[in-house]
Order: C-alpha cells, then structure tokens, then sequence
C-alpha cells in the first residue's frame, strides 16, 4: 500500500469584507463562501487536495484524518481549517481500491476555511495527514 500527496488544496484569492464568514472548496474543486466573503477570480483557482493511492493487489481500504487543522501566515496569524468530504466519503469511509496493480485509485479532498474579523492578508500554509489502512 502506498499513498502520495500529488496536490495540495487551494481556496484561491478571496477578500474578508467585515466580519468574516467561510470559504468552501468541494472535492470536485467547486468554490462557495458564506458571510462577507468575497471569491476573487474564477472557480477554477480552486484546488481540493489529491492523494494517489497504489494497493497490490487491489482491496479495500479505510481513510482517517482529523477533522480540523490551523493554518499559519508568514506573519504568524492562524486561520482553522475544516477537513473534508472526500469524494470517497466523510471520514472513516471505505472504499475499493483499482483493480490493476499498476493503476492508481485518487482520492480528492475539500475543507471549509473558516476567517473571522481579523484574519490578516497573506499566504496561510499548513498539512494534513490522512491515514489509510488496508482492510
């Protein structure tokens, strides 16, 4: 069994207009948001995370991550990240892995940014780990 991250998730550019609100990024890389908002650009800007799983032979599998992260700007404002869905399901799901040993099954995640009233302007980096277990 193995897994790589082959893409990290991307809400793209948005402007906080007040009192902040959430940006949602589906695992099909659709783009929402809620409160004062605003997305900036086209949906595509957006990104979900994609892991590329390998299981020889093929078989089922079981995903666990955590339900939220803290992302980080260069200057040191903290921003909380909701994880998930996948397109494979909430967290715990399982699902069948490509039957063919050289063929990659992908696994696409979303997650809901959430920026109060003072989150500040800049790049926010931060990771997440999923786990997947073999069943």
């Amino acid at each position: 069994l193995t897994i790589k991250a082959t893409q990290s998730i991307n809400f793209g550019t948005i402007c906080q207009l007040g009192s902040g609100g959430t940006v949602t990024v589906g695992y099909d890389g659709s783009r929402t948001s809620t409160g004062n908002i605003v997305l900036i650009g086209k949906a595509p800007t957006a990104k979900p995370a994609i892991y590329e799983i390998k299981l020889c032979p093929a078989g089922n599998v079981n995903i666990n991550f955590d339900a939220t992260t803290i992302l980080t700007s260069s200057n040191g404002a903290r921003l909380t990240l909701d994880i998930g869905p996948t397109e494979k399901g909430l967290n715990g799901c399982s699902f069948t892995t490509n039957s063919d040993c050289n063929t990659s099954t992908f696994l696409r995640v979303g997650g809901t940014l959430h920026l109060d009233g003072k989150a500040f302007s800049g790049n926010y980096t931060g990771g997440f780990a999923i786990t997947v277990n073999q069943q």
